[in-house]
């Protein structure tokens, strides 16, 4: 059976964007990119709320084509593609790039998916993981906690009617200031 893992950037404040939607605070540098990478390598599929996708779609797929890319991109751009995609949305027409659209019953369509996948899954959107953390999908949190407090903005975590009983796994401090936390419910 496969393990649901929510992961993703967060201000120290915890909000994965500011309140217009920015993430230019969130660059990571190689260290923490290529830590990131060698997770990403692990998963037996990824799956996205519609923002992240487009967000990520318009980028990775084609970013090998750019003057000067970092080797460390190019190496994420790979895994990104070699990795399968459920995108979860109502409004998207179609997911490009091998990836397969759900419209409906996202939290539904992940229980099948946590028997059906060899591997870990990530979620990536604070949108479609609120639902998920809502059925109590999640299996583990994985944040990257820059130094940055932006005040307010998208949250990490949805608002709960029963608190998240979770277990320090893992901690790690990059050279960047940047702070990794796994958490196991």
């Amino acid at each position: 059976m496969g393990q649901l893992v929510y992961s993703m950037f967060v201000s120290l404040d915890g909000y994965v964007a500011t309140p217009d939607g920015g993430l230019d605070w969130s660059f990571p540098d190689a260290q923490v990119h290529r830590f990131v990478n060698d997770q990403a390598r692990e998963l037996g599929a990824s799956l996205y709320g519609r923002r992240l996708y487009e967000l990520m779609a318009a980028y990775w797929p084609t970013v090998e084509e750019g003057p000067d890319v970092p080797e460390v991109e190019v190496d994420f751009a790979r895994v990104w593609r070699a990795t399968p995609r459920i995108v979860f949305s109502r409004t998207l027409e179609r997911a490009e790039w091998s990836s397969r659209l759900v419209r409906e019953n996202a939290a539904e369509e992940v229980a099948r998916l946590k028997e059906q996948v060899s591997g870990d899954m990530e979620v990536g959107g604070p949108t479609l993981a609120a639902e998920l953390i809502r059925h109590g999908l999640v299996d583990e949190y994985r944040m990257f906690v820059f130094p940055v407090v932006l005040g307010g903005g998208l949250p990490f975590f949805p608002a709960l009617d029963t608190p998240l009983d979770l277990r320090l796994m893992e901690s790690r401090a990059f050279d960047s200031g940047v702070v990794y936390l796994r958490h196991r419910i």
